[in-house]
């Protein structure tokens, strides 16, 4: 059955989790409708049980109402200081189901950035299906045990490698390139479209860095927070996603590229990204492994303007954009798969 939106919050300040989970099941029942339930579990991430047969839970942390590009609830979520997970089935057809759930954290503490809070994401639907995408990368790091891995957002994705084939993202701007390149090397590409941080640290955490060690990893995102964060926020979520993967592959050299500048001619954007560059600059040497490289001024002109010759949108490159950016990073990824 479809109705319309409705959201449910739990008001009441329960002194325990399983006290909580029974306000939000009395009021889910009270609905006379399906929906799902949230529980929380003893180590006090949040599971959805109960959801109608046939559909999909999806949810948001930051505060907007759950639709059809809001990230699939595919794990145990946590819900940090100050934050809000709101969830809502929806059909194979992208019918929304029963009616909406709220859950407020009771966790103690600050709010940290947004940049921080791994979630999951499905803005590029219309391209691909993230979950898919998801399942394919962990399947080809295990089976693969790549050399080089590309992690990333769209700006990597489009450029070709695999994961391939139409469910995961079958769009490849430079595949000849990409041939080129990294035909004879074991590479994975881990760039998926409309990618955050927070994106990008969920999927490290579940699955796509387990019993794999890259040589290196191109580590390149943080163009897609530009319009919700501050400089200083995208730079803590790209030092966490660093040292994510430090921690799960110590022996791995990362090679952190600069975001690469966007918009035809310099405006609000670019210094942002400018901003951001400069902050993780600093990141060279972090824990012995990170390799810091801007190769930004390759896609600018004169006068700082960017060719669609380069990039097509000002934001994605074109093929010989591609070739660009191979370019200029051969000769720092040869050093340090050299190492």
């Amino acid at each position: 059955m479809t109705r319309s939106i409705e959201s449910w919050r739990v008001g009441v300040a329960p002194t325990n989790a399983i006290a909580c989970a029974l306000v939000l099941a009395v009021a889910l029942c009270a609905t006379g409708v399906s929906a799902q339930t949230i529980r929380a579990r003893a180590d006090g991430l949040l599971e959805v049980t109960d959801a109608p047969p046939g559909t999909l839970v999806r949810y948001t942390l930051d505060g907007t109402d759950p639709i059809r590009d809001a990230g699939v609830w595919l794990e145990p979520v946590d819900v940090p200081a100050g934050y809000t997970v709101k969830a809502r089935a929806f059909t194979a057809d992208h019918t929304a189901v029963g009616t909406q759930v709220e859950w407020a954290s009771r966790a103690p503490g600050e709010r940290i950035a947004s940049t921080l809070v791994p979630v999951t994401q499905g803005r590029d639907w219309r391209v691909y299906d993230w979950p898919a995408r998801h399942a394919a990368a962990v399947a080809l790091m295990r089976e693969r045990q790549p050399e080089i891995v590309l992690l990333g957002d769209s700006i990597t994705h489009f450029w070709g490698g695999e994961p391939s084939g139409e469910h995961v993202g079958g769009r490849r701007t430079a595949p000849e390139v990409w041939d080129r390149f990294f035909a004879t090397r074991r590479v994975v590409n881990l760039g998926y479209g409309w990618d955050r941080t927070e994106n990008v640290l969920w999927r490290l955490r579940h699955g796509e860095f387990e019993h794999v060690s890259p040589k290196v990893v191109v580590v390149m995102i943080g163009t897609n927070n530009i319009p919700l964060n501050t400089p200083v926020e995208i730079a803590a979520g790209i030092a966490a996603i660093c040292d994510e993967i430090h921690q799960r592959s110590p022996a791995s050299r990362i090679l952190l590229l600069g975001i690469f500048p966007r918009g035809e001619k310099p405006d609000a954007n670019r210094a942002a990204i400018d901003a951001v560059n400069q902050r993780i600059a600093t990141f060279e040497g972090r824990g012995g492994v990170v390799t810091y490289l801007d190769i930004g001024d390759r896609f600018l002109a004169a006068d700082r303007s960017i060719s669609k010759d380069l990039m097509y949108d000002f934001l994605h490159p074109t093929a010989k954009g591609y070739e660009v950016w191979a370019t200029a990073m051969e000769p720092t990824l040869t050093r340090l798969l050299s190492r």
